[in-house]
């Protein structure tokens, strides 16, 4: 479990300082195509779907490749 968390940190260590030092790092992320955007006069509604799936499937990868 330490061991787990460590990677992980390192992992969130590394992208903090890719977001802090590259700009428009990850400017795509969040306007992808399945990506849903509601702006009305008064509220904005943001369902960020194709953006979680690719979460989900990179955190499902890893957790697979540190399992082994």
């Amino acid at each position: 479990m330490s061991r787990t968390l460590i990677i992980a940190g390192c992992l969130l260590l590394a992208l903090g300082v890719l977001l802090h030092f590259v700009p428009g790092a990850l400017s795509w992320f969040g306007r992808l195509p399945g990506d849903i955007r509601i702006e009305g006069e008064r509220s904005k509604i943001f369902i960020p779907i194709t953006s979680m799936l690719i979460v989900s499937v990179l955190l499902s990868l890893l957790l697979a490749l540190f399992r082994r």
